[in-house]
């Protein structure tokens, strides 16, 4: 059964008479010196690198972006071409983003050993850029395509070349209707007419499937072994480590409430509240790039 998507949280007066986070990492660098620390990361660790996230102060969500559902995208042609054209520009900000401090810090506790797996909510590879390995992309990757026919996997950047040369115009057309800023699902806003004769293609390997980016939507399930494998990282975890997501999808939030369950301490960093909040040991309200540099400055990594 679909859920569905939440698109936004408010922290109801229950949690009114919880501490206030701290400005501190002492707690974070307590559970990262004991080791095997799992982190499960947000969109927010990646906002330093330019790309926005949906709910912060900045966020998509603010700006009236409404993401496109898993739903809407496979029922509706029209859905698919808009996606598309929008995608094809917003991927060139998106291949553009750089890792930041807050990734590198990461990967610098994953490599001394403390940090041993990375359960991600990000689609952007960018913690996998900086150097971090043991990466679970619980909602995939906008590097990727998948058929929905066939389910052959494919390179969104032969995907680019395809639709340059299907549409050898549009980026000239739809550059003056250009948005200031990408959103976090990879696209940007065009008006209707800048994409009404966009070319969308189809899959190379069965020569007739529809092409998705193999990102799980909004309103769509994360694969269930996908589920399993993120569960078991967090059962064999000495700390569950939330870095930068306001855990108002369950995707996300049933990790923490899972960790909490068991017993498993659980560190939340991010600037607000979030909805795992009551299920925090410690609650940390500070930049990501700054606390995880002073985290890896703390902890010897």
């Amino acid at each position: 059964m679909r859920m569905r998507p939440t698109l936004s949280w408010e922290p109801p007066s229950g949690q009114d008479d919880l501490a206030p986070a701290s400005r501190e990492v002492a707690a974070v660098v307590a559970a990262v010196r004991a080791g095997g620390v799992v982190v499960l990361s947000g969109a927010g660790l990646s906002t330093e690198s330019g790309i926005p996230d949906y709910r912060g102060a900045h966020g998509s969500l603010r700006r009236h972006h409404v993401p496109m559902t898993f739903q809407e995208f496979t029922a509706d042609a029209q859905a698919r071409r808009r996606y598309w054209a929008r995608s094809q520009l917003g991927r060139r900000v998106m291949a553009r983003a750089r890792p930041n401090t807050g990734h590198r810090a990461l990967a610098a506790l994953a490599r001394a050993g403390l940090v041993t797996g990375v359960i991600t909510q990000n689609v952007d590879a960018l913690q996998q850029a900086a150097g971090t390995q043991e990466v679970i992309e619980l909602h995939g990757s906008l590097s990727r395509t998948v058929c929905l026919d066939c389910g052959d996997l494919g390179d969104r950047a032969e995907l680019d070349e395809r639709l340059r040369r299907a549409n050898p115009h549009f980026e000239a057309r739809a550059a003056g209707h250009r948005a200031a800023r990408v959103n976090p699902d990879g696209d940007v806003e065009l008006p209707q007419e800048a994409v009404r004769a966009f070319e969308v293609v189809a899959c190379k390997a069965c020569g007739s499937g529809i092409l998705k980016p193999d990102v799980v939507f909004f309103g769509e399930n994360v694969p269930p072994a996908r589920v399993a494998a993120c569960r078991r990282r967090v059962a064999q975890a000495s700390a569950l480590l939330v870095l930068g997501s306001s855990l108002t999808v369950m995707s996300g939030l049933r990790f923490v409430r899972q960790a909490a369950q068991a017993g498993i301490p659980v560190l939340i960093v991010n600037q607000g509240p979030t909805r795992g909040d009551r299920f925090a040991d410690h609650r940390i309200d500070l930049p990501l790039g700054r606390a995880l540099s002073d985290v890896v400055a703390q902890s010897g990594a």
